[in-house]
């Protein structure tokens, strides 16, 4: 092959068959979750993961007013997680008043975020808000607080802009979402129509493409809600 576009499932198990491919001469476009080594690429196409992880931390701050009680469900490991969490954490040390009680891996999943929510309810009495980094996560936290009856939680804030969950947002139809954050579903489409329009014109892509993540909210939600999206 003359060039790869890949989105790893897992940065560090990728790293180093990608790594050979890319000594052997072949062109590689890393897309959405980067490898442990970025000398095994070309060039990186992702979102904007420092704002993805910035924007719900400041919208969840501003909700709370600075004070209250919070738990957070992480992705897969890998080093786009790494950022948004970073991120979230930069941001919610500017709010001392808010506790983050604890942060656990709900890999992008429904059902693992649905044991992980559970985890968290029987473990903690009182929650004021959720950040789920993902729709999915975040309705498999809705069913597990509807499921234990807890009305304390106040607030979910999930990630990427889902059609249900923005259509939910747009709607008004659940007090406890609120917010969104944008994350483009076409990056390995994007990343592969690059690729290839570089590659067919003997060029080469800018190490690095970023693709904004901003917040959606129920007076931008129509703007982001795409009905016959398949996410």
């Amino acid at each position: 092959i003359n060039a790869l576009v890949i989105l790893p499932q897992e940065s560090a198990a990728l790293t180093k068959p990608v790594q050979q491919l890319h000594n052997k001469g072949v062109y590689v476009t890393v897309v959405d979750r980067g490898l442990t080594d970025v000398s095994a690429q070309d060039a990186y196409v992702a979102g904007d993961n420092t704002a993805f992880g910035a924007v719900p931390a400041e919208f969840i701050a501003r909700q709370l007013g600075g004070k209250g009680e919070m738990v957070a469900l992480r992705g897969i490991p890998t080093t786009i997680d790494n950022e948004r969490m970073d991120a979230f954490k930069a941001v919610l040390a500017k709010s001392p008043g808010i506790k983050l009680l604890d942060a656990k891996h709900g890999n992008w999943n429904r059902d693992d975020a649905f044991k992980v929510m559970q985890d968290f309810l029987t473990r903690y009495k009182k929650i004021d808000a959720v950040w789920a980094a993902d729709d999915d996560m975040a309705f498999g936290v809705l069913k597990a607080i509807d499921q234990a009856k807890r009305t304390d939680i106040k607030l979910v804030f999930g990630g990427a802009g889902a059609k249900g969950m923005v259509k939910i947002l747009r709607d008004g139809s659940d007090p406890r979402i609120q917010a969104n954050v944008s994350y483009s579903p076409k990056f390995i489409y994007d990343a592969i129509k690059l690729t290839a329009e570089a590659r067919l014109k003997g060029q080469k892509l800018p190490a690095k493409t970023i693709v904004p993540s901003v917040l959606i909210t129920k007076d931008n939600a129509k703007d982001f809600y795409f009905p016959d999206s398949p996410f």
